[in-house]
Order: C-alpha cells, then structure tokens, then sequence
C-alpha cells in the first residue's frame, strides 16, 4: 500500500483534475437516493437517470412502492436491467423501510446495511449523498481498478479495499474520495485502454510502468 502522505497527495490531484466532481445519480430525497443507487447497480447513472424521472413522478415515497404492482414497476424499471430481482428488491426494502422505520430511510450505516438489496457500497453511497455524512468509501468497479493500479491496495474483495482506503485516505476526504475515483475512472483511468499519457497519476502508477 501507498504510504498516508502519498494516498493524500493522490487524492489532491485529484480534487485538482476534478473539481467539480460530484453525484452523477438525480435525486431529491434520501428514499429518490436509495432507489437510484439500487437501480444503478451493473448499470450506468445516465440511464438510471434517464429511467426514474417517470417512475419518481408517480411513485416517490416506500409506502408507494409497497402498494406498486411488481409486474408495472419491473417494466417500469426495465431499462435498468435485471429488472426482476430489482424489482423484487425495491418491493421489499421500501415495506422493511415502512414497518421498521415509519417510512422514512434509516441514516446510519447499520441500519441501512439490513435493508434488502443494500450492502456497504450502496450504504456508503446513501450516507455521502443522501445525508451528507460519509462514513467509509464506496469501492464500485472505478473504486476497485484504481486502488489496484495505483497501489493503494492489492486486494479485490471490495470490503478489503475499503479497508485498505480507510487506513491511508484522512477522515476530511471521505466526501470527495467516491467522486473523485468515479471522475477518475470514467474519464482516464477506465478499463479498456487507460490514458495514461494524460493521467496526472502517473507517478503514483505501477499499471502504466
């Protein structure tokens, strides 16, 4: 792993390459937050966000999900892919949320971890953005290929890798860190043929070298 001072200087210019790196997910309230993160899943934000606009001007609330046909919210949600168990998903975190929490989205990280169909990384992305208190780091595919190729960790169990993040990334940057790797990872350091002649990290690098 880096040494902290590196991971700080990694993150740095990063805030410098990317600074206007924020949520690319559209939402309006902690549960708009929870659905768009659980449609996301092995699916692009410019389609989620493309997808819930008619769905939130109809059901925007736990308790409309509950009462939602599972049959018109899978179409509903199609586009997302993986409609079926998503569907499935929605249906039962939003009556979890609805008899266990008076229908309002727990915002703790314990709690939210107990909701169907959300682990750590969607828990962590519903913390940062929904209520604004980030607790750990989101480790995504970007999160994931990027710890790897520039040392931060040499782990893949994305648990492990937050871990790793963790003990080098200083509790002040946990609001930019998942932005910033997203940006990083979208615009650089992707998975198929990394720029990594325009990468600012590229002394940092052990993929590039």
């Amino acid at each position: 792993m880096k040494k902290r001072n590196e991971a700080i200087e990694i993150i740095e210019l990063l805030k410098k390459t990317y600074p206007d790196a924020k949520c690319s997910l559209d939402f309006t309230t902690p549960f708009e937050m929870l659905v768009s993160v659980m449609l996301s899943a092995q699916c692009t934000d410019e389609r989620v966000n493309k997808t819930t606009p008619s769905i939130f001007c109809k059901y925007s609330t736990p308790q409309d999900f509950v009462d939602i046909d599972i049959l018109e919210l899978e179409q509903l949600i199609h586009p997302c892919g993986f409609y079926k168990t998503k569907a499935k998903h929605l249906k039962e975190c939003a009556k979890k949320i609805v008899n266990d929490y008076n229908g309002v989205v727990p915002n703790s990280m314990e709690e939210l971890v107990k909701l169907p169909g959300i682990g750590r990384k969607c828990a962590n992305v519903i913390m940062l953005n929904a209520f604004n208190n980030p607790c750990g780091i989101a480790v995504d595919t970007h999160a994931k290929r990027i710890s790897n190729r520039i040392g931060l960790s040499n782990n893949t169990d994305p648990n492990k890798i937050e871990e790793d993040l963790l003990k080098q990334i200083p509790e002040k940057y946990l609001k930019d860190v998942n932005h910033l790797l997203v940006y990083h990872g979208r615009n650089l350091c992707t998975a198929k043929a990394p720029k990594c002649d325009r990468c600012p990290l590229k002394k940092y690098c052990d993929y590039c070298f």
